[in-house]
């Protein structure tokens, strides 16, 4: 995979976009500086200047390669990548749906997929990637952490993207084959943050809460809630509901 280092950028995602039709699939775009970085939900995604890693990965399709409602699994692929790089640096990690990932209930990662099609195929697909790295402080997020945060130790950026870039490398094959697609669901499945823990859930759609558990997600990347209130199951899709913290 090639690497491509900016020193300060708008956002990595929409550099991406800009740049897209010269870009080939693999290359990930990298900024030591984002100044507008986005988030899910619209949200921005605040980072300190050279302390950690906000990066976007380009990949195109072949028509016909992996079908639009298949977009999730590379949710699934990205988290178990980002889970595997932070447990190789000694800090183990829950994957909350569909793709943060938290350290001891904060936050040290969030993902953000934007995707263009061909009719019912994917075309490509940028997956942006913030991952906090030796920040110390948040003063503008009360739940964030970072690798140094966890470890007292800080980590080279370069060679950070460069172990992540490595894992995503060998889990790709996974987007396309049955044998792997397994493994890599039942990681992710098994990584879920509060997973089989009762907890607090806000549903959108019905705009209600409820004291839920989390027994997984469906592979069609539906999240499983039983609701132990009314003793059924609830699946939500992405936006349909949000934790309580």
């Amino acid at each position: 995979m090639n690497i491509l280092w900016l020193p300060s950028i708008d956002s990595t995602n929409s550099e991406a976009f800009r740049r897209l039709a010269e870009l080939p699939s693999g290359t990930i775009l990298a900024a030591y500086e984002q100044t507008a970085g986005r988030g899910q939900r619209g949200n921005t995604w605040f980072t300190e200047p050279g302390k950690n890693l906000t990066f976007s990965i380009v990949l195109k399709f072949s028509n016909g390669q992996l079908a639009a409602p298949q977009a999730h699994w590379l949710n699934y692929l990205m988290s178990h990548v980002v889970a595997r790089f932070l447990e190789d640096c000694g800090v183990p990690c829950q994957i909350k749906w569909p793709n943060d990932v938290y350290v001891r209930r904060r936050k040290i990662c969030g993902i953000l997929i934007e995707n263009t099609l061909q009719g019912p195929w994917l075309d490509a697909a940028v997956i942006g990637v913030g991952i906090n790295i030796n920040q110390r402080t948040f003063p503008q997020l009360s739940n964030a952490t970072s690798l140094f945060c966890c470890t007292g130790k800080e980590f080279p950026l370069e060679e950070s993207l460069e172990q992540v870039a490595a894992l995503f490398e060998e889990a790709l094959p996974a987007l396309f084959d049955a044998a792997l697609r397994e493994r890599l669901f039942a990681h992710y499945s098994g990584s879920l943050f509060q997973k089989d823990i009762p907890a607090r859930y806000r549903d959108l759609l019905r705009e209600m809460e409820f004291t839920g558990i989390i027994e997984g997600v469906e592979p069609d990347g539906r999240l499983c809630i039983l609701d132990q209130e009314a003793g059924q199951r609830r699946y939500y899709q992405f936006k349909e509901v949000s934790y309580i913290l």
